[in-house]
This record gives structure tokens, C-alpha cells and sequence, in this order.
């Protein structure tokens, strides 16, 4: 029963009235099954017949493939409208990939406004995170424009310069670009902006991500910029998402002074080594590949003795944003707030892509597989 469609089910999938379903039938397109004197039709062969005919089903089922330009994932390289993702965290800032990504038009010194401290009454225990999805909420309820959903642009650009300013501030504040407005929030250290800005630009957008996919349902629905954004946290705050960088960074805080061992006891309880391998690439992370390279320049990692164990697989891009937040002594969650902030910029870039399209087009067609009356 959990491959079974009803006769309803079938004829949604498949954009047709029900009678027409009992035509295929009979015309031997489809089989037919009594189940408790009802018709039933196996999934699968309903999915062939509709991939056949073209069928997109008069509630259209959620694709795998949607249609973008933002972003490319090819031979383990990675490109924001063509153009090499690694080139670009080399020589352009975060503003203007942002731009680029928003628009596909090139600039050069954009500035995103001041932004303002967001007041929030939150527990010592709050996470950056924390802080970063409560002042994505409340700027959200204070912009009585929020649903001009033609602002998006505007409305990012100042959003990501309230939820810099809303984090607490731990340096001090060097220059207006958000890398350095930014880093006197993260790190008590003298500013490396540069490497902040890398970063960011690394983890700006990553194709279809879960987090992204989350996003792109919201503006299905034609939800206004920040709630998108914080469909997009939502999904990132998940274990097996944005909180595997902070799960590196304890990991390599305990292999700092004795990498054997904090291996051993990983080992031991039988988990994974945290901040390796990837679902999409097979061989390299360009993104950890570029961010280690630049923190190689700068101290003897930590990191590269963890990896050096590990010759089977390679490390990814939360193991190198853990590195960076131990090297520059940023909290341990601070990557985590690094890949929120840097991914508010593709979650938009993918909203007013989705605005483009049939409003409420993701609808998954569901299989019901309970007690039946």
C-alpha cells in the first residue's frame, strides 16, 4: 500500500479527470489493482506514464530539477553565474558578488547601508545564531514595506547590515565594508577583513542546498524577503546542516593539544571524524581548499593534522570555518554565523528567481500510507 495511488491521486498526478485514468486502464496504459473495492495504481508506473505523456499533473509534484542561473556545481568546482567562485573570493568583495548574484551586473565599492542594532531580550545561553534569527524576525515585523516583494534587493542589503550590527561586540569596529564591520563582532583579534570577505563570498550560495530548497518554497508562496531568510535559518539550524561547522570547531578545540587522541575517542564511540567529505563533491571542497589555503598563510593548522590522518577522504568547508574561528579565537559557533550572513545572499538571489515563476508550485503529491476507512 505504500506504492499505491488512489484513483484521485493518479488523475492529479497526471492533470487528467479520474475517467480518463479508467481509459488509460483499459487502453492498457495503466493497471489497475481492487484494494478494498477501490482502485489503487502503483506509483511508479503512474510516474513512468506521466514522464511519458508529459504530464505535469494538476498539483505538480516537487522536482529535483529547477531551473537557475545562480549557481554551478561541475567536476567539483563551483560558479556564481559562470564565473569561478574561488577567483571570486580572491580579488572581488562581498557587496559586489552580492550584487552579482542579485542582478548580473558587475560592480565595483557597492556599499550596503549602516544598519542598526536590533534590541533583543535574549538568554546568556542564546547562540549567534540565535541572535541572527530573531533580528531577521524583527526587522522583518518593523518594515511596513516587507511585502513589496520588488524591494528585494534594497530590503537584503539593509537586512544583512541589521543582523552585522545586532551581534555583540567583542573588538574594535574598523572600516565599513561588512567583512570589517563584521569581524569586530566575531573576533577580538586584529582585523583580517580580507579573510572574512573570502569567506563570505565561499559560502554565498551553494545551488540547491536544503537550506535554499527551504527558501525557495517560501517564495513560492510570494512570502516576503525575510520571512524566505528565515525559512532558509530554519533549515540551516539543523544537525546535519549549518550546525556542522560548530560540531568541527569542538572537535579540532580538543585535537589542539592532542590530535591522537581526540581522533582515538571519535573513533572509540564510533562516530565519524567531523568536517569531512561531501554529498556533492567526490574529490575536493573548493571552498575548504581556498579558505585553508589563505589560513595557511597565517598560523600551522590545526586541521592539517586531523587531515593527514585521513587519506581516504578530503576535508570540507566546515572544518575550514572551523579552523578560521580557532585560529582568529571567534566563538565557537561563529561559522556557523559566518555561513548564515553569507547565505542570506543567495536565499534571496534564489526568491526573486522563484518570484518569476507559478506562485505555489512545489506540491508534493503525497502517498498516503495509513488505516484507510
Amino acid at each position: 500500500m505504500e506504492s499505491m495511488l488512489t484513483t484521485n491521486q493518479a488523475a492529479r498526478r497526471l492533470g487528467v479527470k479520474p475517467a480518463t485514468v479508467y481509459s488509460y486502464v483499459s487502453r492498457g496504459l495503466l493497471t489497475s489493482k481492487k484494494v478494498n473495492r477501490s482502485s489503487m495504481f502503483d506509483v511508479t508506473e503512474v510516474e513512468e506514464l506521466a514522464q511519458r505523456t508529459g504530464a505535469r499533473g494538476a498539483v505538480a509534484a516537487v522536482t529535483d530539477r529547477i531551473r537557475t542561473r545562480i549557481s554551478l556545481l561541475e567536476n567539483d568546482r563551483l560558479y556564481y553565474r559562470g564565473r569561478s567562485v574561488p577567483e571570486l573570493a580572491s580579488t572581488r568583495r562581498f557587496e559586489d558578488v552580492a550584487h552579482w548574484l542579485w542582478t548580473e551586473y558587475d560592480s565595483t565599492g557597492l556599499q550596503f547601508p549602516e544598519g542598526q542594532e536590533i534590541w533583543m531580550a535574549l538568554p546568556e545561553s542564546a547562540t549567534l545564531t540565535d541572535r541572527i534569527r530573531v533580528a531577521v524576525a524583527i526587522a522583518g515585523a518593523g518594515d511596513p514595506l516587507r511585502f513589496d516583494l520588488d524591494r528585494g534587493i534594497t530590503t537584503a542589503k539593509s537586512l544583512i547590515a541589521d543582523v552585522v550590527e545586532s551581534l555583540p561586540m567583542i573588538g574594535r569596529p574598523q572600516g565599513t565594508d561588512i567583512a570589517e564591520r563584521l569581524w569586530a563582532r566575531l573576533s577580538p583579534k586584529p582585523p583580517q577583513p580580507d579573510l572574512l570577505n573570502a569567506a563570505l563570498i565561499l559560502l554565498a550560495d551553494h545551488d540547491l542546498a536544503i537550506s535554499t530548497m527551504a527558501a525557495r518554497v517560501a517564495a513560492s508562496a510570494h512570502a516576503h524577503p525575510y520571512a524566505v531568510v528565515s525559512a532558509g535559518l530554519g533549515a540551516m539550524e539543523g544537525q546535519k546542516h549549518g550546525a556542522a561547522t560548530t560540531i568541527a570547531h569542538r572537535f579540532l578545540s580538543r585535537a589542539e593539544t592532542d590530535p591522537m587522541s581526540a581522533l582515538a575517542e571519535q573513533l572509540r564511540a564510533g562516530l565519524p571524524i567531523p568536517g569531512f567529505g561531501h554529498r556533492v563533491y567526490q574529490h575536493r571542497d573548493p571552498r575548504a581548499d581556498h579558505l585553508f589555503a589563505l589560513l595557511r598563510e597565517h598560523d600551522d593548522l590545526v586541521a592539517d593534522k586531523v587531515i593527514a590522518t585521513q587519506p581516504q577522504t578530503f576535508p570540507n568547508v566546515d572544518l575550514a570555518l572551523a579552523q578560521f574561528a580557532l585560529t582568529f579565537e571567534m566563538p565557537p559557533d561563529a561559522g556557523e554565523a559566518i555561513f548564515a550572513i553569507a547565505r542570506i545572499v543567495g536565499w534571496i538571489a534564489h526568491a526573486m528567481e522563484e518570484y518569476k515563476e507559478p506562485g505555489l508550485r512545489f506540491r508534493a503529491l503525497g502517498v498516503y500510507t495509513g488505516d484507510r476507512p
